[in-house]
C-alpha cells in the first residue's frame, strides 16, 4: 500500500506556466496537476467556447473549462491562443480512451483490456510534471528519459485513485510472457 499523498497548494504559488494541449488528455492533467500546486496556469489548445474551431477528434472539452478546472484546484487558469499543431504523449487515461473503452473515470477498471487496467490518468502525467517543476534540483533530470512512474518513486506523487501505476513494467512483464496481474503494476 502506498502511502497517503496530497499535493502541495503552495508549492509553484507566484509561479507561471504555459500548457499546450491542455484542452485534454495529458495537457490537461499536467494543467490541473500545476494547478493544485497553486501555478497561474495559461491553457492553450485547438478547441474554445470562444471559436468555431474544434479539435480532430470531435470532442467537447475547451480550454476554458480547464483553465476553469485549474482555478478550482486553486491555481489561476488562463485561457488563450489556441493551437493547431501539436502532438500527443501517447497512451493514457484521457478523454478520448475513456469514451473508447466506454467506461468513465469513476469506473475505467471494468474495461475489457487487461492493459487499460494498468493506464494512467492525465493527473498522474501532470503531478510529474509539477513535481519536476516544484524540485530546486531538477536541472538533475536533464538528458534522461524517465516515466511519470520514475517520478512518482522520487517525489511521492501518486495518481488520482491513490496508486502508482506502472504500465512500463507491466508491458515488458507481459512481452517476456510471464504471468501478469496488472493489481500487481498499481
Amino acid at each position: 500500500m502506498h502511502r497517503s499523498w496530497r499535493p502541495d497548494p503552495e508549492a509553484l504559488r507566484g509561479r507561471l506556466a504555459v500548457v499546450a494541449g491542455a484542452t485534454r488528455g495529458a495537457g490537461r492533467g499536467i494543467a490541473a496537476a500545476l494547478g493544485e500546486a497553486g501555478a497561474t496556469v495559461v491553457c492553450t489548445g485547438r478547441s474554445s467556447r470562444t471559436r468555431a474551431l474544434r479539435s480532430d477528434y470531435d470532442r467537447p472539452e475547451t480550454v476554458e473549462e480547464t483553465a476553469e478546472l485549474v482555478t478550482s484546484l486553486g491555481g489561476r487558469g488562463i485561457p488563450e491562443v489556441t493551437s493547431h499543431h501539436l502532438l500527443t504523449p501517447g497512451w493514457l487515461r484521457s478523454e478520448m480512451m475513456l469514451e473508447a473503452y466506454r467506461v468513465t473515470e469513476a469506473n475505467w477498471r471494468t474495461a475489457a483490456s487487461p492493459g487499460f487496467a494498468v493506464s494512467e490518468s492525465p493527473r498522474y502525467v501532470g503531478r510529474a510534471v509539477a513535481a519536476l517543476a516544484a524540485d530546486p534540483a531538477r536541472a538533475r533530470w536533464n538528458q534522461r528519459s524517465v516515466t511519470s512512474g520514475d517520478l512518482a518513486a522520487e517525489y511521492g506523487f501518486t495518481d488520482v485513485d491513490g496508486s502508482r501505476p506502472d504500465v512500463w513494467g507491466y508491458s515488458r512483464a507481459a512481452e517476456e510472457g510471464r504471468d501478469v496481474d496488472p493489481a500487481d503494476y498499481r
